[in-house]
């Protein structure tokens, strides 16, 4: 049999194209699920809000000019929600504090301590990152804070003081470099990137279902060590 297609998932959980494009990667899990094995990995395109947005976007308005950006690109996809004050009064300061908290998650569901799949056949650590992403975009929560974090775990009946160890004890921190590391190491420019063929296929940004679908395709019908076109 041939194995699955790897692939490393790298995205921002503040980033709004990310957002947009779950949709595309719940896609691709339905349809690929026996053909692919997806690492989700996170990096810090607004790990400092007030640099990245403030003074990115000084001369366009600052964040108020950058709500109105995200808020634009939202009304062009229908299937996702922005609610008006992102960006506006509700302005994490860091998206990293997230991240980190979705290492630990991440760690827990790894090493099995987590229940496998929820109702929609989601791991916990997947529902727990989409349920952030919306708590920001639709509901307008600041996802860059601990409290909001552990009261969305809580919800979900996700263990607290277990998720705290491991943030406590540097394993989240440590898994979140390691994320770090390997963005510099490939290269990744931005939030979303798929990386695909041990770092020689990448895509970027807001990529079309079918052009991610046709390139994990090739891989699954010419295999490592197969004569290739390339």
């Amino acid at each position: 049999m041939t194995r699955p297609v790897e692939i490393s998932y790298f995205s921002d959980v503040l980033c709004v194209w990310a957002y947009v494009s779950q949709v595309r990667l719940d896609q691709l899990k339905a349809k690929m699920a026996a053909s692919i094995d997806i690492s989700y990995r996170f990096i810090s395109v607004f790990g400092c809000s007030a640099s990245r947005i403030g003074r990115s976007w000084e001369k366009r308005g600052g964040f108020e000019g950058y709500a109105r950006h995200v808020a634009d690109i939202g009304g062009t996809f229908p299937h996702v929600k922005i609610h008006p004050a992102v960006w506006k009064s509700c302005r994490p300061k860091s998206s990293a504090s997230c991240h980190l908290f979705l290492k630990a998650l991440q760690s827990l569901q790894q090493e099995a301590l987590l229940p496998a799949v929820t109702g929609d056949g989601q791991t916990m650590f997947e529902a727990f990152a989409w349920r952030a992403r919306c708590a920001f975009f639709q509901d307008a929560q600041d996802i860059g804070n601990l409290d909001t974090l552990y009261a969305l775990a809580q919800r979900m009946g996700l263990p607290a003081a277990s998720i705290a160890d491991r943030i406590n004890s540097g394993a989240a921190m440590a898994a979140l470099c390691r994320d770090l590391d390997d963005k510099e190491e490939y290269r990744i420019e931005g939030s979303p990137t798929y990386l695909l063929n041990n770092g020689r296929q990448k895509l970027y940004g807001n990529v079309g279902y079918r052009i991610i679908e046709a390139n994990i395709r090739e891989l699954l019908e010419n295999p490592e060590g197969q004569a290739s076109w390339c």
